[in-house]
């Protein structure tokens, strides 16, 4: 009975669903790890899967019992320790997709776009094909278009430089994808390829990005980047991160990079740097949309459909009195998004104004301010000083980035473990 390979192209598998043999839902597929074997063509050992609580975990192709185009089963049995990449491992999405091949037949360069793995007699996965694009027209050979795509062997192919290029590749190919997304292709990929993506970020969106990492990758990110370039960033992230960020790093380096930020974005880091870990003060963001009292329904209304602001930020419009940049002058109330949208454009934000919602004090411990947002169902909430003058505002999404545990973007904790072992058990 003559022997016929199963094959698959990885792009084509990436986001499909994972099973057990019930057909339960095992998670997701987001990466597959190869080993590089000189010039042997690499070998596949297994696969990386997104279990609930997106969580990343490993699991060997030795547990990998069907596999095509529309859907992968496994045997079930999976160790749900986070996946962490080891010695020689590559990540086909974070490494290999988007880095350069020299074609050995004319001596152009490509880069890698997808590749194929089959299925051995022996159980055993190897890259067979590489689906490339072509970067250059080549030596002035006749009939090379630059931007061709191929279908080639990997043993056709040579592994070039140009990793940086590679990068840049990336970007454009993943440039819709959100913040939180980014993050997590990045967290995959190697050091190396994660520096070189780095420089090759806007500032703006590295800052979206870092916001979306965990603190210990944030700080690794920000220590490579050359001062000038941190200061720059910091200053594109929201106030209440980048003192996050900065409480993180060794003071004398938080300090210069605080001298090196604009001054008004300084300050605003500086005054939540000076609250206790802990304190309603500690997680505010301290520009939260202010108007006064004799200002309209319809003004507030620019106001809010600004792009910058979260929903949770738009969602009220806290009412003070001059100045109204905080530490305002006396904070008077807060007016509610769908009130603004039950009234009429002309009626003045004084005469909406909620007076039985008390605001939090800067001081208060953040179960205070959990407690008091549940109670009434809000989106974000006053925070005052002991002058009662406006000095923040607290959203739900930084009291969750604060009540959940520091790890909750890598582990998830109430999902049992089917079996322990090494990489491979």
């Amino acid at each position: 009975m003559s022997w016929t390979p199963t094959r698959v192209f990885v792009a084509r598998l990436l986001g499909l669903d994972v099973f057990d043999p019930a057909g339960d839902r095992v998670g997701r597929l987001r990466d597959v790890v190869v080993i590089p074997r000189g010039v042997r063509p690499p070998q596949s050992v297994g696969i990386v899967v997104e279990v609930p609580g997106k969580r990343r975990v490993f699991v060997p192709m030795t547990r990998v019992t069907s596999m095509d185009q529309s859907q992968i089963i496994t045997t079930g049995l999976i160790n749900l320790r986070r996946f962490e990449q080891r010695g020689a491992e590559q990540l086909i999405l974070g490494d290999v997709f988007d880095s350069h091949v020299t074609l050995v037949e004319d001596g152009t360069e490509a880069t890698i776009e997808d590749l194929a793995i089959d299925q051995q007699r022996n159980g055993d996965w190897l890259v067979s094909k590489l689906f490339v694009r072509r970067l250059l027209g080549g030596r002035g050979l006749r009939g090379l278009r630059r931007g061709e795509t191929l279908l080639v062997d990997w043993e056709d192919t040579r592994r070039g430089a140009g990793q940086g290029r590679g990068a840049a590749q990336f970007l454009a190919t993943h440039e819709d994808l959100k913040p939180a997304d980014f993050a997590d292709a990045m967290q995959e990929m190697s050091d190396q390829r994660r520096l070189e993506v780095v420089s090759e970020l806007q500032d703006e969106r590295l800052a979206d990005v870092l916001q979306e990492l965990p603190e210990d990758d944030q700080v690794e990110i920000l220590s490579a980047l050359d001062l000038e370039r941190a200061a720059d960033v910091l200053e594109e992230m929201d106030p209440d991160d980048a003192a996050d960020l900065l409480a993180d790093l060794p003071a004398d380096k938080a300090e210069e990079l605080l001298q090196l930020m604009e001054p008004e974005e300084a300050e605003d880091v500086r005054r939540l740097l000076q609250y206790d870990e802990g304190t309603a003060g500690s997680v505010m963001t301290p520009v939260p949309v202010v108007l006064p009292p004799e200002a309209t329904v319809a003004e507030a209304l620019a106001h809010v459909r600004r792009e910058e602001l979260s929903p949770a930020l738009a969602s009220s419009i806290y009412i003070c009195r001059p100045p109204l940049e905080t530490p305002t002058g006396r904070y008077l109330g807060t007016v509610h998004i769908q009130q603004l949208l039950r009234s009429a454009p002309p009626e003045q934000l004084g005469t909406l104004v909620d007076k039985n919602l008390e605001p939090i004090h800067d001081l208060a411990p953040i179960g205070d301010v959990a407690r008091a947002m549940a109670q009434y169902n809000l989106n974000s909430i006053a925070v005052v000083n002991e002058d009662g003058r406006l000095v923040g505002a607290v959203t739900v999404d930084d009291l969750l980035d604060h009540l959940l545990p520091d790890d909750w973007r890598v582990h998830e904790d109430g999902e049992p473990v089917k079996k322990f072992g090494g990489r491979f058990g």
